[in-house]
């Protein structure tokens, strides 16, 4: 795989992100929900399956991070849509910061690859190895090393000034990169649905006028902390 560098994408702005979980709605149920909300929701992509390789370092420090509530947390990931094997068209690297309660990403374009199930522990050194990602950054990704496959399905609303934006996803499975596994067998299937509302910074007054109308619980479940729990049983 080679990284297309004119496409690299550095977001310096910092957004919030509020979870909620459902358990209890169908995805049609909680999209009617959103459409009547303040800021005049509307779709704005068609719904579609989100695929991620998640790569942590060996001892799982990401995932310590986040499970310990510590201020700085990342989660580096390659994400892809669509079909979860065969040739991925338009993988992307991405890292996801955390500081406190807002984050921001970097995102890095690469070409098409093929997937299969079978993940070389290798192939997030492949994939930064011709690239001008700064030296730092590139040596710390280097230590790193799969540990979870995820896949879900998710769709997309935005208020018509676009300051506000919904996910919603669903239908959401964990795969352990390491195992043999037919990775076109759903197993780990968590059966919650997500709503994350994201805006930015200074969008957080306003915010409540939003969230207040959602009667959902807020949490700070992470897909990543999940699927790590699903696939080792808790025991790590």
């Amino acid at each position: 795989m080679r990284i297309i560098n004119q496409k690299n994408k550095i977001n310096y702005n910092y957004r919030y992100e509020r979870k909620f979980l459902i358990d209890y709605l169908s995805r049609i149920e909680i999209e009617n929900i959103v459409k009547l909300l303040p800021g005049m929701f509307g779709e704005i992509y068609h719904e579609r399956f989100v695929n991620n390789i998640y790569f942590d370092t060996p001892d799982i420090n990401n995932y310590y991070d986040n499970i310990n509530g510590s201020a700085k947390r990342k989660k580096v990931r390659i994400r892809w849509y669509g079909s979860l094997n065969g040739q991925v068209e338009k993988p992307i690297l991405e890292l996801k910061i955390k500081d406190g309660l807002v984050g921001r990403k970097i995102y890095f374009h690469s070409d098409a690859f093929d997937f299969n199930g079978i993940i070389s522990p290798n192939i997030l050194i492949a994939l930064i190895g011709n690239t001008n990602i700064p030296n730092e950054i590139k040596t710390e990704l280097s230590f790193l090393q799969p540990t979870l496959v995820n896949r879900y399905m998710r769709s997309y609303y935005q208020t018509k000034d676009g300051n506000f934006r919904i996910t919603i996803d669903d239908a959401l499975s964990f795969f352990n990169p390491d195992s043999s596994m037919d990775y076109a067998k759903i197993n780990n299937l968590d059966n919650n649905v997500i709503l994350e509302l994201k805006y930015l910074q200074n969008m957080d007054s306003l915010a409540n006028q939003i969230s207040s109308k959602l009667p959902f619980r807020l949490t700070k479940s992470s897909k990543y902390v999940n699927g790590i729990d699903s696939i080792y049983n808790n025991n790590i």
